[in-house]
């Protein structure tokens, strides 16, 4: 896989702090601005660097976090063309989500499944619990909450 020039690296990864630090107060908006403006400097064809595969998803993840659930399905969906972004459960969970909230009921059900495959239901722990609770409805490999055999 190629790499990027220092410099530009440097750049991005500062763009990209800086909206970490705007998204975790909450002000979306600027979050956003600052992560595309990384984006912008990644090189084309974009989705051969895995720069845009963390990039997007903190863009998809404000998109989420910000309650722009349509953008947040584009954005991660365009992350899933990118190096490794294909079985990263933090991604598919954030895709699953928006899917979700925008009503695609079949496609957040694909999504969630595999984050839940990847990392098991304490992976959805600090997310509000309708996602799981969803999840438990649409597929039947997650078992009930009751006493193991050995406790009974």
């Amino acid at each position: 896989m190629p790499e990027l020039e220092d410099k530009t690296y440097l750049e991005i990864q500062d763009l990209s702090a800086k909206g970490d630090r705007l998204a975790e107060e909450g002000n979306f908006s600027s979050a956003l601005e600052n992560y595309w403006k990384a984006f912008d400097l990644v090189p084309e064809p974009k989705t051969d660097w895995d720069t845009t595969t963390w990039i997007l998803t903190a863009i998809g993840d404000s998109n989420f976090l910000g309650n722009d659930f349509q953008a947040g399905v584009d954005n991660l969906s365009n992350a899933m063309h990118c190096p490794d972004a294909i079985g990263n459960p933090f991604i598919h969970l954030r895709l699953g989500q928006c899917q979700l909230e925008i009503g695609n009921l079949d496609r957040a059900t694909d999504e969630l499944t595999r984050a839940y495959a990847l990392e098991g239901e304490a992976f959805f722990s600090k997310e509000a619990p309708k996602y799981i609770e969803f999840l438990k409805t649409r597929i039947d490999t997650i078992p009930p909450k009751k006493k193991p055999w050995w406790k009974r």
